[in-house]
């Protein structure tokens, strides 16, 4: 049985909520004949160009300005190029409809919204990726809730974004559980709408991220509040960029500069939390030093892989598990990478922290 026809949700108005006005004028209809669907069709394979052309530019995803934080923090220097505009996006359904708008060049995000953008029938490429080893999420209940467990989730209602992280997190889960997707009921909303949607209790469950659930916790715990915790994890942290972009041999030359700024960053921020946790959580996203603490105490040590193989695995699996519910058609992930970036992360941080 079709997943979205499983879990009640209209499908129609899923996708329309998750993709926006932009999308819906290219229109989803046509996407198995798309680019995209056809494995990039003109995607560049043309070598990089060892420096950055003077003049060239890029507009860089920056959520709550954490990128250029971080390179300041760690001292990195100057970026060989300009960035025009840090965007402070990072949903990735918001993601893709910037990348649409030509307002976005290059984005960090998990491994699920390249595979939505492939279904839409957009062109987009992986250059980047940080393995992640320990779980992101954690769901959380509506106040007053009695849910303990994820075989708990049985016949409530939850908070479910197809083009995101989360979303992958919660059908990874309940398919672990063994719940089958016609015994739970999906709430198709994006992750801005999450907090609100459980506080209001139009959803029993949510997947809130480690920099979320302490404030939620510390608000709404005493009313009956909790966090299920499991060992499901999202693996992928990447960089991805539209074709267009990669193919720009300038602006593909300065995607490739960015990423070692990108792994430096998260390295010096793993191991120098007290830093952090003061100049970010603390003084921009206005959490308490014991609630930023408890969040490093999650961190993941960045790992950048010389070899993409087990990325590629495993986002194969994620659009095999959209595929089985009906969300996707199947299709090989491969498309998906530009590998000509491959190894670039690897190159630009200690032994230690290549996987």
């Amino acid at each position: 049985m079709p997943f979205s026809r499983a879990s009640g949700i209209d499908r129609r108005l899923f996708l329309t909520s998750l993709v926006g006005a932009a999308a819906g004028v290219a229109g989803l209809s046509g996407c198995a004949e798309s680019s995209a669907a056809t494995g990039g069709k003109g995607a560049s394979t043309a070598p990089l160009a060892d420096k950055v052309p003077a003049g060239t530019s890029l507009k860089v995803s920056s959520y709550s300005n954490t990128q250029q934080l971080q390179f300041k923090l760690a001292k990195l220097g100057e970026l060989p190029f300009k960035v025009s505009s840090w965007v402070n996006v990072a949903a990735g359904p918001d993601v893709i409809n910037a990348f649409r708008a030509e307002s976005l060049d290059l984005a960090n995000n998990a491994g699920i919204p390249p595979i939505q953008a492939h279904y839409q029938g957009f062109d987009a490429k992986i250059v980047a990726i940080n393995i992640t080893r320990k779980p992101n999420y954690v769901f959380a209940t509506k106040p007053g809730s009695d849910i303990r467990s994820v075989e708990d989730f049985r016949g409530k209602k939850l908070a479910f974004s197809q083009g995101q992280a989360q979303g992958v997190v919660l059908l990874r889960a309940l398919k672990r559980a063994g719940l089958k997707y016609d015994e739970v009921k999906l709430v198709p909303l994006t992750s801005n709408q999450f907090l609100t949607a459980l506080q209001s209790g139009q959803v029993d469950i949510a997947p809130l991220g480690n920099t979320q659930s302490p404030a939620y916790i510390s608000q709404y715990g005493s009313k009956g509040a909790r966090l299920v915790t499991t060992d499901v994890v999202d693996l992928l942290n990447l960089l991805w960029a539209p074709a267009a972009v990669l193919n720009d041999k300038a602006k593909a030359a300065a995607v490739a500069a960015y990423i070692p700024f990108w792994a430096k960053g998260q390295v010096w921020a793993y191991e120098n939390p007290d830093i952090w946790n003061e100049e970010f959580y603390v003084k921009t996203q206005n959490l308490t030093l014991a609630q930023a603490q408890s969040i490093s105490a999650l961190a993941n040590k960045p790992l950048f892989s010389p070899s993409w193989d087990e990325a590629i695995r495993w986002e194969q699996e994620t659009a095999d598990l959209l595929a089985e519910g009906g969300f996707v058609k199947k299709f090989d992930v491969s498309s998906l990478f530009d590998h000509r970036f491959e190894g670039i992360a690897a190159k630009s941080v200690s032994e230690e922290y290549r996987k």
